[in-house]
C-alpha cells in the first residue's frame, strides 16, 4: 500500500457547538480507534482532500502531537446536500491484528467473451478483504482470460494469497454480457 502522511491535532472540545465551530474553519473533526484508546482529532480538509478522493487505497502515518501512529481510512460521513465532508474514522493498525478494507478490483486480459462478440462488464468495483495490514494489496488483479460468452464471475471462485474475501461468495465480479448486436446476428443465423 502507498503511504500518507497526515498531522491532526487532538481534540478537547466535544459537542454539538465546537464542532459547528470547527467545520466553520474548514478543520473536520476525526476519531481514532483500535488503539489504547479512543482520541478525538481534528484535521483540515487541504491535508485530507488526496486521501479522500481518489479510488486508491492508502497506509496512513498519523502525526498526533509529536506521535506518529499507522492508521486506515474507516469511514467516512458526507454532508446529504453539499457533500462536503463531515466527520472522518480512522483505525489504528499493528501487524498482529488484522483489519477489513475494501480493495479495488482491476480486471486483466482479454476475454475470450469479448472476442465473440460480448461485453465485458465489472460488477463490483471493491471487494472487502481480511488480513494484516501490511499484506493487503494496493489493487486485486483478476485474470479473465478464459471468461466465455455469457458466462460471469464469481467471489467464491477468486483466491488470493494471505487474504480472506468477506463478499458473499455468490456475489458476481464480472460478467461477459451479450450484446444486442451480438444477438441480433445469432438470429438472423
Amino acid at each position: 500500500m502507498k503511504t500518507f502522511e497526515l498531522r491532526a491535532e487532538l481534540r478537547t472540545d466535544l459537542g454539538k457547538k465546537a464542532t459547528k465551530s470547527l467545520r466553520k474553519q474548514n478543520i473536520i473533526p476525526a476519531v481514532i480507534y483500535g488503539g489504547a484508546e479512543t482520541r478525538h482529532l481534528t484535521v483540515t480538509k487541504d491535508d485530507v482532500r488526496n486521501l479522500i478522493y481518489t479510488p486508491e487505497i492508502f497506509d496512513i502515518d498519523l502525526s498526533v502531537n509529536g506521535q506518529v501512529c499507522k492508521a486506515v481510512l474507516k469511514d467516512l460521513q458526507f454532508h446529504p446536500v453539499t457533500d462536503e465532508v463531515l466527520h472522518i474514522d480512522f483505525l489504528e493498525v499493528n501487524k498482529e491484528k488484522p483489519i477489513e478494507m475494501e480493495v479495488p478490483v482491476v480486471l486483466e486480459g482479454h476475454a475470450a467473451g469479448v472476442r465473440a462478440g460480448g461485453k465485458l462488464v465489472l460488477e463490483m468495483r471493491k471487494l472487502r478483504v481480511k488480513a494484516v495490514y501490511d499484506q493487503i494489496p494496493e489493487k486485486l488483479h483478476i485474470n479473465v482470460e478464459n471468461l466465455e460468452l455469457g458466462k460471469s464471475m464469481q467471489v467464491g471462485t477468486l483466491s488470493f494469497e494471505g487474504l480472506e474475501i468477506m463478499n458473499a461468495k455468490n456475489a458476481v465480479v464480472c460478467a461477459v454480457r451479450l450484446t444486442r448486436a451480438a444477438r441480433g446476428a445469432a438470429a438472423k443465423k
